[in-house]
């Protein structure tokens, strides 16, 4: 292939479409000087624009890469290859871009859920805010993991619907041994009744019960 004489023909059929290197390029979506260096044949379109400039100049691409044009039709079925090696391109990219969310999502949402576990005592709600904020998040990755792998939609519903619940019965298991084994409220209750020295702390399966909160006679007891 001879990049100068294809690029000697890409000017001649702009100057036949009487139109500016610059009124192409915003055709095209391309700097003017991309332009000027394919038609120096210091540079080649790639396939993608290939097949865009024989739409606009309805030469085939075959014609463009010889630098000249031939007698019989395009050859469609060169076309659409060359239409096939673009979308091909496109959707190689949108798998390395999933990959590259799905890690970020996994490792920022499992920093952000054993921070929230972590750094915030059961007794701020910021810390199952946090967590729960870290769980979507980890979910969403390992949605978008799948997905960059091509694997069937019914089975990525299925893995994210088990990933919550293992992650709600993960939250639960955590705050049952707190107050079993530690002696601490549970973190994800959702309800606060208050007393006179004592706080009542409801969760889906059982209730809690903490006595003289804040003093050294604290006493923290499951009663259902």
């Amino acid at each position: 292939m001879d990049q100068k004489k294809t690029g000697r023909f890409l000017k001649v059929l702009r100057k036949e479409k009487d139109i500016t290197q610059e009124e192409l390029a915003e055709v095209l979506g391309v700097s003017s000087r991309t332009v000027s260096r394919w038609e120096t044949g210091s540079n080649m379109p790639d396939i993608s624009l290939l097949v865009e400039l024989s739409e606009f100049y309805q030469v085939s691409i075959a014609e463009i890469i010889d630098g000249e044009r031939k007698s019989e039709k395009m050859n469609q079925e060169t076309k659409n290859t060359a239409i096939k090696m673009a979308e091909y391109s496109k959707n190689e990219f949108k798998i390395e871009t999933r990959k590259i969310l799905s890690l970020f999502f996994i490792i920022f949402g499992t920093f952000i859920l054993l921070s929230a576990l972590a750094v915030f005592p059961n007794e701020s709600s910021w810390g199952c805010v946090y967590a729960t904020i870290g769980g979507i998040l980890l979910i969403i990755g390992i949605y978008l993991k799948m997905k960059s792998a091509l694997i069937k939609r019914s089975l990525r519903i299925g893995t994210v619907i088990g990933c919550a619940i293992a992650l709600f019965g993960f939250f639960q298991v955590s705050d049952y041994i707190g107050v079993t084994q530690f002696h601490q409220i549970p973190r994800f209750s959702y309800e606060k009744i208050y007393g006179d020295d004592i706080v009542e702390h409801k969760t889906l399966f059982y209730t809690v019960i903490q006595k003289n909160p804040g003093t050294e006679e604290e006493e923290v007891e499951i009663i259902k």
